[in-house]
Order: structure tokens, then sequence, then C-alpha cells
């Protein structure tokens, strides 16, 4: 049998860290973080256990690539949807309720992601994250802003910020309320994106 070609080994190498990757998704979204071991993670994946170590030096790493893959999925796939009047508009939009979406279908798995990064580890810098914030950067740059380096992590911060106040135990924010405040910032109007049943919070925004 010919050896297999440095191509066929880098995909197979690809395949079993996505498989990784969503079956750290799966897993924490159904046990939570601490229910779930890095040998489940391997068992989901169909892979053996010594990968996760090769890839990934550890669970809260896994976990931030697991997420930052999730989240760049999404925006992607909302951001290739056929685009409606002003594209650069309709695209901020598509982004901010991609990402409030997120924290209302994905509440333990967000709110597992957002505690592990206000730890003192931070940010894991992967190619999720890097992947996610050109998508980001790109969107921001289509939407017209005049400084993308300073508009960029100005955008990434409230978005956080508002997964936040959707996730908060005890006292969460309500999602429209958020995305209204935050299509009022960027002078969306209310029907561009994915808008919630029900209309915007206090009437009309434009």
């Amino acid at each position: 049998m010919s050896p297999r070609s440095a191509s066929v080994n880098e995909e197979l190498r690809r395949r079993s860290r996505e498989r990784l990757l969503q079956a750290t998704v799966e897993l924490v979204a159904e046990r939570g973080y601490e229910a779930t071991t890095l040998g489940d993670i391997a068992d989901r994946a169909g892979a053996a256990r010594g990968l996760v170590s090769y890839y990934f030096p550890g669970k809260r790493q896994l976990l931030q690539s697991a997420v930052h893959r999730l989240m760049h999925l999404t925006l992607e796939a909302a951001l290739e949807r056929e685009p409606r009047g002003d594209d650069g508009r309709e695209r901020l939009a598509r982004a901010i309720d991609a990402v409030l979406g997120l924290a209302r279908d994905q509440p333990l798995l967000m709110r597992t992601h957002m505690a592990g990064i206000l730890t003192a580890e931070g940010f894991v810098q992967c190619p999720e994250q890097q992947r996610l914030a050109e998508l980001l950067r790109d969107t921001v740059a289509r939407y017209g802003s005049p400084d993308v380096d300073a508009d960029y992590p100005l955008l990434r911060a409230l978005l956080m910020g508002a997964v936040v106040a959707v996730l908060l135990p005890g006292a969460p924010m309500p999602l429209a309320r958020l995305r209204a405040e935050l299509f009022q910032r960027y002078g969306l109007d209310w029907e561009l994106g994915a808008p919630p049943d029900g209309g915007p919070p206090g009437g009309t925004i434009r």
C-alpha cells in the first residue's frame, strides 16, 4: 500500500480536529463544563484520547476553540444568505442577531465560554478565533466604518457585553432591549437581520 500523501494526512488531521470541536460543543451544552471530561469528548468524537492532548493543551483551550468555531459557523451562515437592501447594514444586523441568537439558543454553552474568557487566561489565540475575528472585521468594513481598527474591537466588546447581559444569572436583560440598543447605536432599522417576534421594545426605532 502506498503511503498517504501530505495533503491526505492534513485533511485527516483537520477532520479529527473538527470532530473533537463539535463533540465539545455538544457535550458541554448537554452536561456542563465540569461534568464533561476529555475522555468523554474523545469518545463522542470517535477519536483516540491522545489526540485531544495532541491538538489542545487543555480543556479550557479546547472549549474556547470549539465555541469560537460555532460562532464562526453561525455568523458565516447568517451572512451567506441573499442580502436585502443595503448589504453593509444588513450584514451588520445579521451579525448582531447571530451572536445574540447563540446566547438565546445555547445559554449554558455561552455562559461557560464567557466565564472562561474572563479568567486570567483570557482569549485563546486559535485558528477558530482568528476566522471569527476576520469575519467580524470584514462586516465592520462593509458597514462603512472609517476606522475598522478602532471600530472592530468596539463591536466585539459590545457584543460580548450584550451576551453577558442576556446570560447574567438572576438579573438577565431582555434580548430585544439589548438588540434595540445595538441597532440604535449603529443606525440599523429594526426590520433588518432576523428581528424577534413582538416588535421593538417601546415602539419603532429608526
